[in-house]
């Protein structure tokens, strides 16, 4: 996946002293004077303007910020020496970068009353221009909510399912499970064969258009999603999502976009001559000499595949049975009149034969 730069916003910090909110490029408190700590995490207003301002954006380019290691001054990422302390900046440590700060809301920062005279303030600011009053005043957390005492269940409903249960396989054994032997007597056969008779015919199938056979003939194309790409081929289209910022270490944020781009292409439907199943051919009979159809076939005609299925009656106690097989050999054996064993379940039917 592609990620698309749009820009750059600047962030802001909260002095952990005195609650004092700062614009992202401020090192120090404005408010009083305390050094950032390196611990601070940069935050996005509800809405952001990409720069414009060169010297910005050369800062917000230049990459992640270094602490100095002895007196924890912010320096940017080009000094080889602290700006406060003068020590040797390759012990220092830089900033952290490629947090996801939030969604890019483009726009200037909206305005927020003062809780104590009520005047608008922007909603980076920490103290109200007007009355001198905080703007972050902590929220009360929700009140916990109780755990809900589980419901108890009631032993005899328990007791009332199990047996429900315990009925169920029963029944179930004693009408497909449990079964009887009987002898009985063969009292007719039925057979019946069916082939299938393929010819040369158009055939129509669905490709993209350059896996379509050289000898196929067009129906219609239409343009479909075939794939994607990380970067521009082609036929392909830009899908972007949602812009969001990016923590680079500096103060400032990258504003960027995961996009992938959709390639389309002609998807075709089309004909080709080739084997296909035009009919099936069925034959029957009531006696033991199945047979094929074997009909008078033309150049572009031939049989396919074949399926059978035969029935045996059964009289077994007064009682009519009948079971069906695809095994030919053991209805060769069924001559009328001659007696078998069955096993039989409580429905009636019939599960296995033997001579």
């Amino acid at each position: 996946m592609a990620k698309k730069k749009l820009g750059y916003v600047e962030l802001h910090w909260e002095c952990p002293n005195c609650g004092t909110i700062n614009s992202g490029s401020q090192t120090t408190c404005q408010g009083c004077t305390a050094p950032q700590p390196e611990d601070v995490e940069f935050f996005q207003a509800s809405q952001q303007q990409l720069i414009t301002n060169e010297e910005k954006l050369k800062r917000a380019q230049a990459g992640a910020d270094i602490h100095c290691a002895y007196c924890g001054t912010r320096n940017p990422p080009t000094a080889t020496h602290c700006s406060q302390c003068k020590a040797d900046l390759s012990e220092g440590k830089k900033r952290k970068a490629g947090r996801v700060v939030g969604a890019f809301q483009e726009g200037a920062a909206r305005e927020i009353a003062c809780p104590h005279c009520g005047a608008q303030n922007l909603e980076t600011s920490s103290r109200c221009s007007q009355c001198g009053g905080s703007l972050r005043e902590s929220a009360q957390p929700p009140p916990k909510a109780q755990p809900q005492p589980a419901p108890k269940v009631n032993p005899a409903v328990l007791a009332i399912v199990g047996l429900i249960f315990v009925g169920l396989c029963a029944a179930i054994y004693f009408l497909f499970l449990r079964t009887d032997n009987l002898t009985g007597t063969v009292t007719g056969v039925e057979w019946q064969r069916g082939v299938i008779l393929e010819q040369i015919v158009p055939v129509q199938h669905e490709d993209w258009l350059d896996q379509i056979p050289a000898d196929a003939e067009l129906i219609a194309c239409s343009q479909e999603t075939r794939g994607e790409a990380d970067v521009a081929v082609e036929g392909s289209v830009e899908v972007c999502g949602t812009p969001y910022n990016v923590d680079d270490g500096s103060g400032y944020a990258q504003v960027v976009q995961d996009c992938i781009y959709i390639i389309y292409d002609d998807f075709c439907s089309y004909t080709v001559l080739e084997w296909a199943a035009v009919e099936t051919l069925v034959t029957s009979g009531t006696d033991l000499d199945p047979y094929w159809a074997n009909p008078a076939l033309a150049q572009d005609q031939r049989l396919g595949s074949g399926s059978e299925s035969y029935t045996i009656y059964f009289e077994a106690d007064g009682e009519t049975y009948i079971y069906q097989t695809e095994d030919y050999y053991l209805f060769s054996q069924a001559q009328p009149g001659s007696r078998w064993g069955l096993e039989v379940n409580s429905v009636g039917g019939v599960q296995s034969v033997s001579p």
